[in-house]
């Protein structure tokens, strides 16, 4: 066990040390992908710099996975098992604020939420492991995901297009930019949100601002539906679960002198358990539904489901803890209360067992991190960089501990 651990211990230092040399390629990276945005479901070019990456490389590469989805293999010299490492590359409809160098060319797309500097951290990960693939065991699969930001996503057709198929563990991580750089933070169990949308329309009746009482406003109306949903979470759902109903859009086009005849409301709901899911769509529906009766006017109700919630395997978290602390880019490295954002990383952990984390990459001076799809989001870069050896770490351990786990099973019989 003792030879296992020292020859173990010298391999991850290569790759921190291969990684911190390819620190100003990772950068460049990001910053073209931060330049040249593509929006869900539209990312062609920027799927096809992955895989010309991996060409160049010599790394088996398969792209159209799934969609615009890219998968690329390196097999280690030796026996073991197999990982397999997830980023996401699609962008958001955001105008970008920042005044910076490597700001988006595209009008009205933006990176303002970290994908481009997963795609950096897991592109020079893998040169890495490639150029180290003779002296590993096993193989690490690269999971490049298209279309994360718009459900259904791009995991799903991943998934069935089969980038699962012989792995044995997945790990992914978020580039947080909430979260001081060197902090990992992890969670067992639930660690995000799975994440709905709705969406109504009043039908009243309209009329002359002057003449209210010969119309069924579809304001007023939407206005007491709006009150009334509040009450879902505050009366309907066991305080001890947690929940979120919130209302995003409340649109009737209409001049100032003209009541409305029909209004739109939509949002998103917010829940980790699958009873408190099912509960607040019922409960969403009667109060839509006795409202509307109550004023006589018509509606529609859609309540579309989005990504389930993101829960962690508790053995391969805890697994993961042991080989964030090896990373000497982390000094922090603590348990985190779940998150109400939505990731369809979770579809992934329905298949397999993995862990999902949070990298810390809150840009410095702190007044100058902005939230996730705000218009001048940006990152620490230094962030890809604590990412990239985490993963790199939880890789290469898990191949030598499943392989020193097999040899004393084997001894022991």
């Amino acid at each position: 066990m003792e030879f296992y651990k020292k020859e173990n211990r010298a391999m991850l230092e290569k790759l921190f040390q291969k990684l911190e040399d390819y620190y100003d390629e990772m950068v460049d990276i990001r910053r073209y992908l931060h330049q040249h945005p593509e929006l869900s479901f539209q990312e062609v070019k920027t799927a096809k710099y992955i895989v010309d990456f991996y060409k160049k490389l010599g790394v088996e590469v398969r792209s159209h996975v799934g969609g615009n989805g890219v998968v690329a293999k390196i097999k280690g010299a030796f026996p073991g098992k197999t990982v397999a490492l997830r980023a996401d590359f699609d962008a958001l409809p955001i105008q970008e604020l920042n005044d910076v160098p490597y700001k988006s060319t595209v009008p009205g797309v933006m990176h303002a939420c970290g994908h481009d500097g997963h795609t950096a951290t897991l592109l020079i990960l893998a040169k890495t492991l490639h150029e180290m693939k003779d002296q590993l065991a096993g193989e690490y699969i690269m999971i490049h995901q298209h279309a994360e930001e718009f459900a259904p996503g791009g995991a799903i057709a991943m998934i069935e297009d089969g980038c699962l198929e012989g792995v044995d563990v997945i790990f992914g991580t978020h580039l947080w930019s909430s979260v001081p750089y060197k902090t990992i933070h992890y969670g067992k169990g639930p660690i995000m949100a799975a994440a709905d949308r709705f969406e109504i329309t009043i039908k009243g009746y309209g009329g002359h601002g002057a003449q209210p009482h010969r119309t069924k406003d579809a304001i007023v109306i939407g206005s007491q539906l709006v009150m009334n949903l509040q009450q879902i979470v505050s009366r309907r759902v066991d305080p001890i679960s947690s929940a979120v109903v919130s209302i995003g859009s409340f649109v009737s086009d209409n001049a100032f002198n003209v009541i409305a005849d029909e209004a739109k409301i939509s949002g998103t709901v917010r829940t980790f358990d699958e009873n408190v899911r099912d509960l607040i769509e019922r409960e969403m529906e009667q109060i839509v539904q006795g409202t509307c009766i109550a004023a006589g006017c018509e509606y529609e109700f859609a309540y579309h489901r989005g990504y389930p919630a993101v829960v962690n395997h508790n053995e391969e978290t805890d697994f993961l803890v042991e080989c964030a602390k090896l990373v000497p880019d982390n000094e922090v490295v603590e348990e985190t209360l779940p998150e109400m954002g939505g990731e369809d990383f979770a579809y992934y952990l329905q298949h397999i067992k993995g862990s999902f984390f949070f990298t810390g990459a809150m840009p410095e001076p702190a007044e100058n991190a902005y939230p996730h799809h705000h218009p001048r989001f940006d990152i620490n870069e230094k962030g890809m960089l604590a990412a990239a050896k985490t993963m790199g770490a939880a890789a290469l351990q898990y191949q030598e501990t499943k392989n020193v786990e097999k040899l004393e099973t084997s001894a022991s019989s």
